[in-house]
């Protein structure tokens, strides 16, 4: 004898795996953690600091002309 399927389940089960797919697809692309955001931020502060500290004062700084 055949199997007894729930459509209604199935498709509720489909869209589950459906949604599930596209949430990993978009953690993959755009997920970071909020210490891998604030690491970031710093390196880039820091490269910012390094870069303003090798300005001579005659003119060289950002923004004078």
């Amino acid at each position: 004898m055949a199997e007894i399927v729930n459509l209604r389940a199935k498709r509720k089960e489909a869209a589950r795996t459906a949604a599930r797919a596209q949430a990993d697809g978009n953690a993959a692309k755009f997920g970071r953690t909020k210490a891998q955001k604030a690491l970031e931020k710093a390196e880039v502060t820091q490269s910012e600091r390094r870069l303003d500290g090798h300005l001579r004062m005659s003119g060289d700084e950002p923004g004078k002309e």
